[in-house]
């Protein structure tokens, strides 16, 4: 296993790198004040709304809300991960990955078990063409519409039927193919083909190596589909039938159809239906679902209608939540029952299918609303009460961000209730979800500067802190203690982490802070935060104004908390040391506002020192 790369070493590696030369040698880009300006590679526009920010070392699109640092830009449209990415940049750089960090070799072992799956596709490949009992797969090909174009750009294959067709080829690779899942080994030592008499379709990972098989039995034996196991170089969960072969077909899929079968895929590409994949007969999973986002930001998930397949949309939905954010679109189409892709489109051809992809795919907050609404009287205010609850686990699953402010505002609009209490509902665990009369609209919100598309948002005090120091790190030494920052007030404990960060890397510039948050739920917000336009004048001074703020409503909140306890307090002596405690808080607080408008006296400055460090905070 290779090691952690140390945050040290991102942070120094995008100070080297001028993000500027990585997205402007993929990306055309006009200098626009003290920006850059292109088309955003990531969604279809016309009008430029993707910006680069040579000063803070990151990139934001204001129409799909795609953002990262010159990793994540690798990542997003190179399709590399996290540590090529990384790897890739430092030798830009000329820097070395620490010993510690260094990517290990990759296993002879995975060696070996690549090789013997590239051998297994070729000699199914040649099977197909030669063996004398595959004219009955070539004849089911040919009567499911297959062309020989489309068998060898999917690379199928036969498996002969008997018992050790290639256990008999390579017999030396025994171990090997046994590990590839290949073969099977039975207790007594007994070992045999898996795949026996089947159509084979090899599944492929993103770099285009076969990982492992699916294989369609020909005649009436069980079970129809049989797919390898898992592997050390083969994980169900993580791959997608079709994906490599969808992103050959199109670099950039205006989207990607997610379905059942590896018939379905092949079929729906013989008659031109690009970007379909499959999952490998299981749920669909946050794994599959961020590969899926890595391609395109169109996804539609395409089910029979029957029980089954809408359990299976329901499984997609709840994976999906987590991935979804401005300019991603997760869609749900439901086949007629007893029909699928592979039916569907050899009945109706490729036009029918296609404008039935348009027409009756729902969006997924419209679905997953819909579905929760399903049997509930929405003029009943105890079933608009049930279908809250039953939506805010769904809501705190979504990051933060405005695709989650409008799906709040859907399940607002239908239980006939305030997006303020919907909120409320997320934020206390579900209690007081109860929705009751429309509440008044909220108060008319500014913008969240930057551009085009920027969200809508309060600038409370928390999120202007979390905006400079996002954008000046340097500020945190105007901080000051940090003991006295706690509370419920939203958003205080990230600020907390962001100035421990901070303070602990003196060194780490807006983009190191933001790439330590990439996968956090709050990731989307501190993002939008760091494309708002800082206030002119003195930031230090408008830094350490909102942290005061910031502790006097944390004092104010501890201090009614510790006069509800004391108004409870029956033992006498517990009651004259809360009493105690609250003088001095009261007194605190007092020294502290004094101290804002610089009116202190001597004595007061030395009162208010012993305060701050007394054991009462």
């Amino acid at each position: 296993m290779s090691g952690r790369i140390p945050d040290e070493f991102i942070d120094e590696l995008l100070h080297r790198t001028d993000i500027t030369e990585v997205v402007g040698a993929r990306v055309r880009l006009k200098k626009t004040g003290a920006n850059l300006l292109g088309l955003c590679p990531f969604h279809s526009e016309k009008t430029p709304s993707f910006t680069v920010a040579p000063a803070k070392q990151f990139y934001h699109c204001f129409g799909c809300g795609a953002h990262g640092t010159a990793i994540r830009f690798l990542m997003d449209y190179e399709r590399m991960d996290f540590r090529e990415a990384v790897e890739y940049l430092a030798r830009q750089a000329g820097m070395e990955l620490p010993a510690a960090a260094a990517a290990a070799p990759v296993p002879d072992r995975h060696a070996r078990l690549y090789h013997v799956l590239a051998e297994a596709a070729i000699y199914y490949q040649e099977a197909l063409r030669r063996h004398p009992a595959s004219a009955k797969a070539v004849d089911y090909l040919k009567r499911r519409g297959l062309s020989g174009d489309i068998a060898a750009r999917f690379a199928l294959g036969f498996a002969p039927p008997g018992w050790d067709n290639l256990l008999k080829r390579h017999r030396d690779r025994q171990a090997d193919l046994v590990e590839a899942g290949l073969l099977i080994e039975r207790d007594g030592g007994r070992v045999y083909d898996r795949f026996r008499d089947r159509v084979m379709f090899p599944i492929r990972n993103r770099r285009g190596t076969v990982v492992g098989f699916g294989g369609r039995v020909l005649g009436d034996g069980e079970p129809k589909y049989l797919n390898s196991p898992e592997t050390p170089v083969f994980h169900k969960g993580r791959e997608l039938y079709g994906l490599y072969e969808a992103v050959q077909a199109q670099r950039n899929p205006p989207l990607l159809l997610v379905v059942e079968g590896y018939m379905d895929v092949v079929a729906l590409a013989q008659h031109g239906v690009q970007g379909a994949v499959a999952t490998l007969g299981t749920a669909v999973t946050p794994d599959q679902v961020s590969r899926l986002f890595r391609a395109t930001d169109r996804v539609v998930f395409c089910f029979d209608g029957d029980r089954a397949g809408r359990q299976a949309a329901w499984r997609a939905v709840e994976n999906s939540l987590p991935a979804m954010r401005e300019g991603r679109s997760v869609e749900i189409l439901l086949l007629p029952e007893g029909e699928d892709p592979d039916s569907l489109v050899r009945a109706e051809g490729a036009e029918a299918f296609l404008r039935r992809l348009e027409r009756e795919t729902r969006p997924l907050a419209e679905y997953s609303l819909e579905e929760l609404a399903d049997g509930l009287r929405l003029d009943a205010v105890d079933d608009r009460a049930r279908l809250v609850q039953k939506a805010v686990p769904l809501v705190r699953r979504l990051p933060v961000g405005i695709y989650r402010d409008f799906y709040v505002e859907k399940l607002a609009e239908l239980a006939h209730t305030g997006v303020g209490r919907i909120e409320q509902a997320v934020e206390q665990g579900g209690e007081g979800a109860r929705p009751t009369a429309p509440e008044r609209p909220p108060a008319a919100r500014r913008p969240a500067g930057g551009g085009r598309g920027a969200a809508m948002v309060r600038r409370t005090p928390v999120r202007q802190a979390l905006t400079l120091l996002l954008q000046r790190p340097a500020l945190v030494a105007h901080a000051g203690p940090l003991d006295q920052l706690h509370g419920d007030l939203p958003g205080l404990d990230l600020l907390r982490q962001i100035l421990e960060i901070a303070r602990d890397h003196p060194d780490v510039n807006t983009a190191g802070l933001l790439q330590r948050f990439q996968g956090h739920p709050q990731e989307a917000a501190l993002w939008r935060l760091a494309t708002w336009e800082l206030p002119g004048g003195d930031l230090e001074g408008e830094f350490t104004d909102c942290l005061e703020r910031i502790r006097q409503a944390c004092s104010s909140r501890q201090t009614s908390e510790l006069r509800a306890e004391l108004d409870e307090e029956r033992d006498f002596d517990a009651a004259k040391d809360k009493l105690r405690t609250l003088m001095q808080r009261r007194r605190l607080q007092y020294l502290r506002e004094k101290a804002s408008r610089g009116a202190l006296t001597d004595r007061e400055s030395a009162e208010l020192r012993a305060l701050d460090e007394g054991p009462s905070q």
